[in-house]
Parts: C-alpha cells; structure tokens; sequence
C-alpha cells in the first residue's frame, strides 16, 4: 500500500491543511473506509508489559486520537494497543490556527496544538460504550486555565478508571506554557504522589490495579534525567514513555517552517529521542517499563528503540507521510527481522544496542 499511498492517496490529503486531513482520516477510520490489517500474529511479539499482555510491541501514540473517537478501528489496522487523549478536565480549544505543519522534505510535523479536545466527559462515554478489550490507554494533562495542574492529573485517574487499560502523564508537552516545570525534581516528586495515591485509591475500591506511565520530553539535561529517574524509582511508578516532540530545529531542511513555534515529531526527532531513551534506561535499570516513541518509520526503527532499551515503541507522525498501511509493513518486517536474527522472541533483542546508543551525542 506504500506506493498507492504515497502516489494518490497521500497527493489527495495533502491537499488540505494538516488539521483538516487529519480530520478526514478520523472520518475514514468511522466510516470503515480504512481497511484492517491482514497480517497474521506471531508469538514471538507477544509479550506481558506493566501486568499487560500486548500481542505485539507497537503501539499508536497519544496525540491522534485525542477524543476516544476511533480506538478500535485503530486497533484493526495492526497496532497491539493505541492511547488516545491528551484528554483534560474540561473541554478546551487549544491554540489558534494554523498549528499544525508538514515538513515534508523531512518527513516530519510541528504542531502546536495546546492539548484541544473535548473534556472528560466526551471520552468517558465513548470509551464507556467500547464492546471490544483492545489496549486503549488514557493519556491524561492539565487544562490551560487551570487553577490546580496536579489536581487536573488526579481527576483524570478517577474519571477514566472504569474504562482505561492504563495512564499515561504527560508533563512533557511543549504546547500548554509551564506544563514542562512539572518535570523539575519537587513538583515532580508532588504529581506523582498525588496521581499514584489515586490509582491506590481506586484500586483498592475496585479491586483492579492500573498501570501510570509518566511520559517526558527528549530536551532535558542530564541533570534533568537524573532528577526524574531518582522520583520515578523513589515512587511505585509503572513506566516510562520516552519521549514527546522536542523544540529542537536540528538539521531541517526548510528555514521558514522550521521557525514555526511547536514541538517537533517524525523522522528528525529519532536520533535524539533514542539516545534520551538509552540513558533513561541507563538511570533506571532492566526492570522498570519504558515505551520508546519518536521519529519510528519502520521495523528497523522499531528494533533501534528496542535495542536501546524499550520494551514497546509508538509511533504517530510518520504515519502520516506512510499511510495507514505503515502498522501492518512494520509488524511484517518484524517478523522477517527476527527470523534473521533467528530469536524466540522481541524481547531478547532488548538492552543489546545500549552501549551504542549510550554513545550518542545530546
């Protein structure tokens, strides 16, 4: 499906702004108009993460999705889970338009949206009316306005309970001014009890215990990575996502788009993303989950993330310049990849490049 895609498809969408064709690929996946994947399931992808079994590694990342409108038929193109949000209390507009853009020469986007979606509410009942048990996990933020951000978090662990099959933090956002400071060491420290108390609190009620990612942005220090490794091994934390669009304009090819104020994602934010990944496994040792998002085009670039270090990989961006096809050629590619390196399973192939990606430059 790569070359109809690229030649017609994608010529097709392309046509419109990035917001509006989003929309329409939101509509497709509605209307059925997207076909599922045929690709048959290996066991050797299986694999148990935070108490979750996830029949493959790949993962569709929050940002997409953002009101739970299409999970399952997210889930029918290949993918072994998908997150849907950045959902926040109340509804909000996000910024003004035009916020999102193509670099195309790069494969890549910046966007600055500003956490828009619908609220709470609006998710909570589509996910309520969900007949399948597909991953769906919640990724959950702080309204703009908001008077208390980690309250925001907390009413997020609550409202979602019932219907996530995880939570996703996201602090690392570059789009809502000030949610970034959420990852200095104190107010850190503060979030995570409060958001982990939560979860305490509501699986005691239910007698279910969810797993909480914090997912963090690839420009901090090492310093700043120290800091977070220290709360999030000091705390009963689940895992890490690794990483959110950088505001990094390393390299790109196109001056003007590259001044537009947003995060960047695609394929230039890879390099950076992995190397933040490898050194967040460094800090934190073998055991605790991370997830490695960024820049993730194919099954090579899913085994990089893998052998750096993450046990499951998302991806978003390049979906856009690869179609959706992209989930059901990597899933494949996979499987050819470990008949290669004649494996029994993904999960042996973890931590084998971390030494190489320790070495990469910030």
């Amino acid at each position: 499906m790569t070359g109809p895609f690229k030649t017609l498809a994608r010529r097709g969408l392309f046509l419109f702004d990035g917001e509006t064709a989003h929309g329409l690929s939101i509509a497709a996946l509605k209307t059925g108009l997207i076909p599922g994947c045929r690709v048959p399931a290996d066991t050797r992808l299986k694999q148990t993460v935070a108490g979750i079994v996830f029949p493959n590694p790949l993962g569709l990342a929050a940002g997409y999705d953002k009101n739970a409108e299409v999970p399952d038929a997210i889930l029918r193109l290949g993918f072994g889970f998908t997150e849907v949000g950045t959902v926040t209390p109340k509804p909000q507009p996000g910024n003004p338009r035009p916020r999102i853009f193509r670099l195309e020469k790069d494969e890549a986007v910046i966007n600055r949206l500003g956490f828009n979606n619908e609220g709470h509410d609006a998710a909570f009942t589509r996910l309520s009316a969900r007949r399948t048990n597909g991953i769906v996990g919640v990724n959950i933020g702080a309204n703009k306005d908001s008077a208390d951000r980690i309250a925001d978090y907390v009413a997020g662990i609550r409202r979602f309970y019932s219907v996530a099959s995880y939570f996703t933090v996201n602090i690392s956002s570059p789009n809502t001014p000030g949610l970034r400071d959420l990852q200095a060491r104190e107010s850190l420290a503060a979030l995570l009890s409060a958001v982990l108390a939560a979860r305490d609190d509501e699986a005691a009620r239910t007698g279910k215990r969810l797993s909480v990612f914090l997912k963090i942005a690839p420009d901090l220090t090492e310093e700043g990575m120290d800091d977070i490794a220290a709360e999030v091994m000091s705390h009963s934390l689940d895992g890490l996502i690794v990483s959110n669009t950088t505001l990094s304009r390393d390299g790109l090819s196109d001056p003007r788009l590259a001044a537009e104020a947003g995060g960047l994602s695609g394929k230039p934010l890879f390099t950076r993303s992995t190397a933040v990944l490898a050194r967040m496994r460094k800090r934190v040792g073998p055991a605790l989950p991370i997830i490695g998002v960024g820049g993730v085009s194919s099954a090579e670039t899913v085994i990089e993330k893998v052998r750096a270090g993450a046990d499951l990989v998302q991806l978003y961006s390049c979906m856009v310049y690869e179609g959706p096809g992209l989930p059901g050629r990597i899933l494949r590619g996979l499987s050819a990849l470990l008949d290669r390196e004649g494996v029994a399973s993904i999960r042996d192939l973890r931590d084998s490049g971390l030494d190489q990606w320790l070495s990469v430059k910030l």
